[in-house]
């Protein structure tokens, strides 16, 4: 998929409850909508969060920063509102064939199935980026996540004990989940 036909892609998806959601890349224009969006986060989702995303500065820069290639940060969209994004991380080198999956959805937009269909979208972008392989790292304790991932493919490989610290130093362990896009092994 080239940047264009990136740039260019747009989807829209039905929840389960009717609610029609667009789906399409970020981009530089979505700086006051992506502040919006994070500033609804509580403490406790901002525990999981790797970036302090209610730093303008933070959001901006990723905004300004876009480059497809490296990341592919993907939103979905009800009325003017921001309400998830799903982003794909890609290696370099070696592991240029991998690229790692994040999720991240609006607490009203949860358990309405956005995030499955977000999920899938991203699986479809990353197959024609050439991606072999998606990974992904959920806390282990988010049962109901785990298993959603593997309805669509994800194969838990391990779980890593004490892999994620909070700021206040507790840890949790980390299911490793890997999806594998192109067949394994030798053909004959």
């Amino acid at each position: 998929m080239l940047v264009k036909e990136i740039e260019n892609h747009r989807d829209v998806v039905t929840l389960r409850d009717g609610v029609r959601v667009l789906l399409r890349p970020m981009v530089r224009e979505d700086f006051e909508h992506l502040l919006e969006y994070y500033s609804h986060l509580d403490e406790q989702d901002l525990l999981y969060t790797r970036h302090n995303v209610k730093d303008p500065q933070v959001v901006k820069e990723w905004c300004d920063h876009l480059d497809y290639t490296r990341v592919l940060p993907l939103v979905a969209i009800v009325k003017d509102r921001i309400v998830g994004s799903a982003t794909l991380h890609y290696f370099d080198g070696p592991k240029r064939h991998i690229a790692e999956f994040r999720l991240f959805l609006a607490k009203d937009y949860r358990k309405r199935g956005l995030g499955m269909k977000m999920t899938r979208a991203i699986i479809d972008m990353a197959r024609k980026q050439d991606v072999r392989i998606i990974i992904g790292e959920i806390i282990a304790e988010q049962t109901k996540v785990v298993r959603a991932f593997e309805q669509v493919g994800f194969k838990t490989q391990c779980l890593l004990e004490d892999y994620f610290m909070f700021p206040d130093g507790d840890t949790r362990d980390v299911a490793f989940l890997t999806l594998y896009l192109k067949p394994q092994g030798d053909e004959f």
